[in-house]
């Protein structure tokens, strides 16, 4: 194979062929993939074929004529340059038709991949799912990866058609959903995703919008039960006596903090590190939207932060939640750390005769109302909280208990 295709160049977009040392497969060999990148974004093709480490040639991008795990290596090389260049004449073509410049990543790979067998629901989702990691977003992945598992559950066939997805496919995946006790919002969130992922598979002419679902299907939701608890109890927390080896003490800590930090989110105190600490201020970027936030550090959240930011290096993380190294681990650190951090809750309401559910959202919902009852504009407190949109901040206040919504 010529060292002259390796790495396609064209303006700014390129395509590289590597092998994809993130996804080993069970019999130990790695796949072969293109690595496209345009406009500083970029997406996997895969070739179908795959290769032990030792047996790749990084420098001439190709298997190395020792390899034995194919009939012909001359004849494997020739079908990946093939490739090569069906993929440079179709970026040459999209250039020549100034269509190449506008095109996200996605619809690029779409339109370069494009055959003439038609993909299945449960294909395109995959597909979506490992776009998603690629650009390292591991939580939207998660949501993908759960309604997926879902619908091959339910479903129970190989493949499922985008026009199967229709009224009566999604009337009867709801009542399969609600039979395990799944709860009408919870149902909401997979409807949810599904529609997200038929929308965009209509926007890439995957499938027509003739056939499109949710014309008639409409997705239901229900009040959420109130979350925030009073100052009171919030107190009765803050004054819990607890034994020092408790793991208790660290739960405790984290809601104190929670609420005393405009309610952070869990995930978001779980990945502050020393290097966010700035001037007796937290500023960190929220997970969820990427939007900045600065908390100044009160003389009572300092006094529970000092015992976290010990002895510790700039890049260490302030609280013990994540101990993997690659970015999708931490994510399965701070899910399971979720898990805990909600049963020690549990826990922790029973010590302070609290009757409230407690969870990682109320130390959160808790601050929002207080800030409320102490005539906080709710333009601030949507900022405070980082909704891009008013309206979520006022569900806040609708879920306000009557006699709150009466003062308010």
């Amino acid at each position: 194979m010529s060292a002259n295709f390796s790495c396609l160049q064209f303006m700014k977009t390129n395509k590289t062929l590597s092998i994809d040392t993130r996804r080993k497969r069970k019999d130990g060999l790695f796949p072969i993939i293109f690595r496209l990148s345009h406009y500083r974004k970029t997406i996997t093709i895969s070739t179908g074929f795959a290769v032990p480490p030792e047996y790749w040639n990084e420098k001439k991008r190709e298997e190395k004529g020792t390899y034995e795990g194919v009939s012909s290596i001359t004849r494997l090389n020739n079908m990946q340059t093939k490739k090569k260049t069906e993929l440079r004449d179709g970026i040459n073509l999209l250039e020549e038709n100034i269509q190449l410049e506008g095109l996200g990543i996605s619809d690029l790979k779409r339109i370069l991949t494009k055959t003439t067998k038609k993909i299945s629901f449960f294909e395109y989702t995959q597909e979506l799912i490992d776009e998603i990691e690629e650009a390292q977003k591991f939580g939207n992945a998660r949501a993908y990866k759960s309604v997926l598992g879902a619908l091959r559950n339910f479903h129970r066939k190989k493949s499922l058609r985008f026009e199967d997805v229709n009224y009566s496919f999604l009337k009867k995946f709801q009542i399969a959903l609600l039979k395990k006790e799944n709860s009408i919002n919870g149902l909401s969130m997979f409807m949810r995703t599904i529609r997200a992922i038929y929308n965009k598979a209509i926007r890439q002419e995957i499938v027509s919008a003739d056939s499109y679902p949710f014309r008639k299907y409409n997705i239901k939701t229900e009040p959420t039960a109130k979350r925030a608890i009073s100052k009171d109890k919030i107190k009765r927390i803050l004054d819990l006596e607890l034994k020092p080896d408790t793991p208790l003490i660290h739960a405790k800590a984290y809601f104190i903090c929670s609420y005393l930090m405009n309610g952070i989110s869990f995930i978001d105190i779980a990945f502050l590190k020393m290097e966010n600490v700035i001037d007796a201020r937290i500023q960190y970027k929220r997970q969820k939207t990427a939007k900045p936030y600065v908390v100044k550090i009160t003389n009572q959240l300092s006094s529970i932060l000092e015992y976290y930011l010990e002895g510790k290096k700039k890049s260490d993380f302030i609280f013990p939640k994540i101990r993997m190294e690659s970015l999708q681990n931490q994510y399965y650190d701070v899910q399971w750390e979720r898990k805990l951090y909600n049963k020690r809750l549990k826990e922790i309401a029973e010590l302070c005769d609290i009757e409230e559910k407690l969870t990682s959202y109320v130390s959160r919902h808790s601050m929002a109302t207080n800030l409320i009852l102490n005539d906080v504009p709710i333009n601030a407190l949507s900022k405070m909280l980082g909704h891009s949109k008013l309206q979520t901040t006022e569900i806040y206040i609708k879920n306000l208990p009557a006699h709150i919504m009466d003062m308010y």
